[in-house]
């Protein structure tokens, strides 16, 4: 058995670029992972994936020519099926053993190479046989087959390829683009596989213009990125691509100097990177009067329909050059920048007519159209929905800040939906709030009205900035809350991995706001106080949405790293505060590290459940006479209940929770000596009560913070 470095390729039409390279990735990963499963490769070997716009390939490090034979057991039957009473074979077995392959003119003989062993509770018979290994040629067919069955194809295609045989005819393929060629070498040497109604050869083809060789022969597989870069003037690899479009376009804007740089955008790279096989970036400008236009619009033009990368200066302002990556590389760029120059220069006019038209009207004019846009058909039109919001954000803002504040709020909530019945947001829809805010600053409506309106959207995605003023923060909230409050009051829900209306996003852009910028307002109150606005149109249901924010706010605490136990522990008293959910969860932890922790976790654990039991027959009053109290015990726990509690509640109403949950460590002593010393169930009914409410006292005080019940092992 040899091992030689193995190349496979798959050469097609040009591929969808938004898929290249997960369909690269895909197709080497499991191409390398069944020649592992196959024994052909080892756990040693190192996969590397290839994809250009026009293939997909994979290189393999110590690849067998042959698998090695494999031991194999095999249980057959229990032995009292197998064998008569004579020990001799029945027909049943005889038949398996023939089915195995296995010689059975001989059936003593046959018998006796037979293992016996028990298993489970009888005693079955086992058959040891040598596997051959699976042949390169067939490891590898199986292989192929399986990368290209499991390609995470976006689209499948279906095309007709002429039959490789003697009667003429057609036969019917299915893949993401037609495939053109195939190689599989092994080494130097050819391996015989088939895909998609291609033979595998050792030969590809290059860039379609500037290959200096067509075909590019490959003299091994080693040997195929450098030769396919020299001869083909293709680099195959994705990730080198992409790498040298990054060096190029830092180079290019080096080259304009005054602190240029390519606008960041790793989609755009990604895409770009899948578009091009020899990239070669060439710089390229455009009118100056065009500045004249929100940045934002000639930015997504130029991205979105050309590919360019616009440049900005050192402030972050656009320049008037961008950067165009190409796919060809001849000694005279200027047909390929004039070209481009001339390709933009329509879009960039477009971008201005819309932006002087739309300027022509204000965005109060524009309120009476919102009317006639169908927002949901349970819910009505973005008119009413407007409605909506402004009406909580006006309840929101008067608990936040005073007449100015709900002046600006409802202004800007009136006006936030208004740049979608404009020009450039009906050509651009991924302007809206943006285009908002530059035509309120048209409109002379100032800047916390204008930056109001542009940030109602935010958070749109993980990590995006909150709004930067307190209106903008108000609509925002108000924006979110009237999408939850309004989906789940028509029972439309996110299902699995479907969330059309992002609710899963609004939630957390609702808790990120209460959280990062400390709001003092309840949850519950937020929820309950947006259902009003809707009238008869939606049924309550706060509550389920509330377990769905909660449940979101859980989720985002285990990724900043605090443990399941910790966040079930105060998530579970469902604290009003979200902004001082952290301060809880940190009090938490704190408590779980002193030595009382376990001990009180479990007497608090045990104290819920005797209430939970006792308030079966009525609810148990946090009530305690003195003069009840018969045992020591009892007594020393009701002491230290009036000397610790009182200072524990001073400290968590300052917002010290870390010292409240230290404070009340210093019961576990009386805890303990109470449940060793007491009985709480009580013949008496006054003097089981008067218990019943000593540990109601306890349970009241030790779970303010959190319930520790949560934190017992």
């Amino acid at each position: 058995m040899t091992t030689q470095n193995l190349l496979v390729e798959l050469f097609v039409e040009e591929l969808p670029p938004k898929a290249l390279q997960k369909l690269g990735d895909a197709f080497a990963t499991v191409l390398g992972d069944q020649l592992k499963a196959q024994g052909l490769a080892t756990a040693a070997s190192v996969v590397t994936p290839f994809a250009s716009p026009r293939r997909l390939a994979a290189h393999v490090t110590a690849v067998a020519d042959k698998a090695a034979d494999k031991a194999v057991q095999q249980k057959l039957m229990p032995v009292t099926v197998g064998l008569d009473k004579d020990g001799n074979a029945t027909p049943a077995l005889l038949k398996k053993l023939q089915a195995l392959g296995a010689d059975v003119s001989n059936p003593a003989a046959a018998v006796a190479a037979l293992k016996r062993a028990q298993d489970g509770k009888a005693e079955a018979l086992f058959y040891d046989s040598v596997v051959p290994g699976a042949t390169l040629a067939a490891g590898l067919q199986k292989a192929l087959d399986e990368a290209i069955a499991k390609l995470p194809i976006p689209k499948v295609m279906s095309y007709q390829l002429e039959t490789d045989c003697e009667l003429p005819g057609w036969t019917s393929v299915n893949f993401v683009r037609p495939a053109h060629g195939l190689v599989a070498l092994h080494g130097s040497t050819v391996v015989p596989v088939k895909a998609l109604g291609l033979t595998a050869g050792n030969s590809t083809t290059g860039h379609r213009f500037e290959a200096a060789v067509s075909p590019v022969v490959l003299a091994d597989a080693d040997s195929y990125a450098a030769t396919l870069r020299k001869d083909g003037a293709v680099i195959a690899s994705f990730a080198e691509r992409k790498a040298e479009i990054a060096r190029q376009l830092a180079a290019a804007a080096a080259k304009v100097g005054n602190g240029a740089r390519p606008i960041e955008d790793e989609a755009l790279l990604d895409e770009v990177t899948a578009l091009v096989e020899r990239p070669n970036v060439v710089i390229c400008q455009f009118e100056e009067q065009f500045l004249g236009v929100p940045q934002e619009c000639l930015i997504l033009t130029m991205k979105a329909n050309q590919k360019y990368f616009p440049l900005l200066d050192a402030a972050g302002k656009l320049t008037n050059k961008f950067l165009v990556v190409s796919n060809i590389s001849p000694e005279d760029t200027s047909f390929v920048t004039g070209g481009n120059e001339r390709v933009v220069r329509p879009r960039l006019a477009d971008a201005k007519f819309f932006f002087d038209q739309d300027r022509k009207k204000t965005l109060a004019s524009r309120v009476e159209g919102l009317g006639k846009v169908v927002y949901h058909n349970k819910l009505g039109t973005q008119g009413e929905r407007v409605e909506r919001v402004r009406a909580i954000a006006k309840a929101i803002a008067s608990q936040l800040g005073d007449a100015q504040l709900v002046q600006d709020a409802d202004l800007s909530a009136q006006l936030a939906k208004t740049d979608l019945v404009t020009d450039m947001v009906g050509e651009f829809p991924e302007l809206q709030g943006i285009m908002g805010g530059y035509y309120a600053l048209n409109d002379g409506l100032g800047e916390t009205v204008a930056h109001a309106i542009e940030d109602h959207y935010k958070p749109r995605f993980a990590g995006d900035a909150l709004p930067r003023n307190t209106a903008g923060v108000v609509v925002a909230l108000a924006d979110k809350l009237e999408t939850l409050v309004g989906m789940f009051g028509i029972g439309n829900l996110p299902t699995g991995d479907r969330d059309p209306f992002a609710l899963r996003r609004h939630a957390l852009g609702v808790i990120r706001m209460l959280v990062e910028k400390d709001l003092p307002l309840d949850l519950n109150a937020l929820l309950a106080g947006a259902v009003p606005a809707f009238g008869d149109k939606i049924t309550d249901a706060s509550a389920a949405l509330a377990d769905f924010i909660y449940d979101r706010l859980a989720g985002s605490l285990r990724e900043q790293g605090y443990s399941a136990q910790e966040v079930d522990a105060v998530l579970a008293l469902r604290p009003q505060r979200l902004a001082l959910v952290e301060k809880q969860l940190a009090a938490v932890r704190a408590f779980a590290a002193l030595p009382e922790s376990p001990a009180l976790a479990a007497a608090n654990k045990r104290v819920g459940n005797i209430l939970k039991k006792a308030e079966v027959e009525g609810p148990v009053d946090a009530h305690v006479n003195p003069e009840l109290l018969q045992e020591k015990a009892e007594q020393d726990l009701y002491a230290a209940l009036q000397r610790f509690v009182p200072e524990a509640n001073a400290q968590f109403d300052a917002g010290d929770y870390t010292a409240s949950l230290q404070t009340l460590a210093v019961l576990r002593a009386p805890v303990d000596a109470f449940f060793d010393d007491v009985m709480v169930n009580a013949e008496q009914l006054d003097v089981r009560m008067n218990r019943l409410g000593l540990l109601k006292m306890l349970h009241n005080a030790m779970n303010r913070v959190a319930d520790l019940s949560r934190l017992a092992v």
